[in-house]
């Protein structure tokens, strides 16, 4: 019974990784036992500045955001996620290093947790997941280029029809204020840009 509750949890997680590259059964008992299931609170800091990120998260349901202090205390937000996405600090987590950037949720949550030595472990007994994380780091990675494109080469009101397209649900799942920092801009910008469109 426990693992059929557990395949239910697991299930999108499992679908992400077989639209990739199939997984053996022998895989997916492995990832179950080699990983929880957590719930978290809305604004729930998953992790903070200073801490060592050792967990990567899948969003089985909720959202959360990845945000910066800047010297004056402003935030600037870089990611938004939510279901059937990964949840990570990339620097600390690869590095071992303190973060820079805080995660939090943005809505009750629920999370397959899954510890760096814990992958690394599944990684080394089999071999053909980590074509499959090789492919998930691949497609993470440019979904930053193209957010850090954008930023650098398209204006405002670019940036955020581009994002409308892209993402239609951040507009319902995420505040203005939130959305106007990711995109790099105030949100009295942005309002007025809303209005324009």
């Amino acid at each position: 019974m426990a693992d059929q509750v557990f395949l239910g949890e697991y299930q999108n997680l499992f679908n992400l990784f077989d639209n990739i590259y199939p997984l053996k059964d022998e895989i997916k008992s492995a990832i179950i036992a080699n990983s929880e299931v957590i719930e978290v609170a809305k604004k729930t800091k998953i992790l903070s500045v200073g801490e060592r990120s050792n967990t990567i998260y899948f969003i089985v349901k909720g959202a959360a955001r990845i945000f910066y202090l800047d010297k004056e205390g402003k935030e600037t937000n870089t990611w938004f996620l939510f279901e059937n996405q990964l949840l990570i600090s990339v620097y600390s987590f690869y590095t071992g290093n303190p973060s820079f950037e805080y995660i939090e949720s943005l809505e009750h949550s629920k999370l397959i947790a899954v510890k760096r030595e814990k992958l690394d472990e599944l990684y080394l007994n089999f071999m053909e997941f980590n074509f499959s994380g090789r492919k998930l780091t691949e497609f993470y990675h440019m979904q930053n280029e193209i957010q850090a494109n954008e930023l650098r080469m398209l204006s405002a009101k670019e940036r955020y029809q581009n994002l409308l397209e892209r993402n239609p649900q951040l507009f319902q799942r995420v505040s203005l204020g939130h959305l106007a920092s990711y995109l790099g801009i105030s949100q009295e910008t942005l309002s007025r840009i809303r209005k324009q469109t």
